[in-house]
């Protein structure tokens, strides 16, 4: 009898209960996770999943998310077991109140630039997803406001992180290849819609002005990063690229696939970006003097000498700050990196910048942009 007034309580109290769990789960979380105050401006870009993630094994400290979308403030408070005290409408209201060390964009790309008016003048540093901006100009607005205020603005990119790319720059740096002469730099997949991304990331993914293009800005900007960092900030001398429109049934306001060809004084750069491949790619290919590098994907390299011996080197796991994201920006609050000179810097950023407009100039045009 016992036993089923206790089956009949959770029955009736089970979902109340379960509720109850997941706000005191989150609350803990919120309370005692370790390391500096983190706010998020943003929850329409899928890659939140990830920084989320991280909050729900307590790796995040994260005291404040401003979004407009109450929709989504349910879908990930839910999931990610995310209280509801957390949750603002708006940046402003939730940098006041929250008083976060710093602010990380899950925004449109477009909108990126909101959030550096908004926390630059409070000495706040910013960390957008990639690409920094949607436009050359929005990125000089957002140069401006970091150098006013003696702020930091980072972008985090998903290849910063991989193994295969750092033991490239590593091998490279040791000159043991010779001098870089071309570089090329393929990222893309079948396309947003194909992969299944969230209806809210697709709204402003496939739109002209809030992501500035299509996979020429969402995943040009990987290859333009790299080469940056390859070429160790100098800047090309000119670009030239071409776009097709293979699917504008899909995709009807941007392109779905861009070539970029960037020049500088010893080398040369090809980026190939897609939203119309069979099936996801992200790697690159360095042709040396002597030698040749291939990061196949993230944690596989390949290397070839002239002798044409191939070998697959050995990757070695990244180490704190540089295997992610988190680690990266705790380092820079904590003073023990400067941000200043790397794949997330402004620095890097606006070069990167520089080469999405001329690019899109270039298209444009019909012609070589000479930087």
């Amino acid at each position: 009898m016992k036993n089923n007034h206790f089956k009949l309580g959770l029955s009736k109290f089970g979902k109340m209960s379960i509720c109850i769990v997941a706000l005191v789960f989150g609350a803990f979380l919120s309370a005692n996770a370790q390391g500096p105050r983190v706010g998020i401006a943003g929850l329409n870009h899928d890659h939140i999943y990830g920084i989320l993630d991280d909050y729900s094994k307590g790796r995040v400290n994260l005291v404040g998310i401003a979004e407009p979308n109450k929709h989504l403030w349910e879908k990930y408070g839910k999931k990610f077991h995310v209280p509801d005290s957390l949750f603002f409408e708006d940046i402003k209201t939730m940098v006041t109140k929250c008083r976060p060390a710093i602010v990380l964009g899950y925004n449109a790309v477009g909108n990126h630039v909101d959030i550096v008016e908004v926390c630059a003048p409070l000495g706040i540093p910013v960390m957008v997803e990639k690409p920094l901006a949607a436009t050359l100009e929005q990125a000089k607005r957002m140069e401006a406001l970091a150098n006013k205020y003696h702020t930091t603005v980072l972008t985090n990119y998903e290849t910063t992180w991989h193994p295969s790319l750092q033991a490239a720059y590593d091998i490279i740096n040791k000159d043991s290849i010779g001098a870089i002469h071309k570089m090329v730099v393929h990222d893309g997949h079948q396309g947003p819609k194909e992969i299944g991304c969230s209806p809210e990331f697709l709204a402003w993914l496939t739109d002209p002005v809030l992501n500035g293009a299509g996979p020429l800005n969402d995943f040009g900007c990987y290859g333009a990063d790299l080469m940056t960092w390859l070429m160790h900030g100098q800047k090309p001398i000119a670009v030239t690229a071409i776009a097709r429109h293979y699917k504008p049934n899909i995709y009807p306001k941007v392109e779905d696939d861009a070539t970029i060809l960037v020049e500088y004084p010893t080398a040369t750069g090809q980026i190939e970006a897609s939203w119309n491949w069979p099936f996801g790619i992200k790697d690159m290919e360095v042709f040396g003097d002597t030698g040749y590098l291939h990061a196949v994907d993230r944690d596989n390299l390949v290397m070839r000498m002239r002798e044409n011996i191939r070998s697959v080197k050995a990757v070695p796991k990244l180490i704190a700050p540089n295997d992610d994201n988190i680690d990266y920006f705790n380092a820079f609050l904590n003073k023990t990196i400067t941000g200043e000179d790397d794949r997330s810097s402004l620095k890097y950023n606006m070069i990167v910048m520089e080469i999405l407009d001329a690019a899109k100039r270039s298209i444009k045009e019909g012609k070589r942009i000479v930087l």
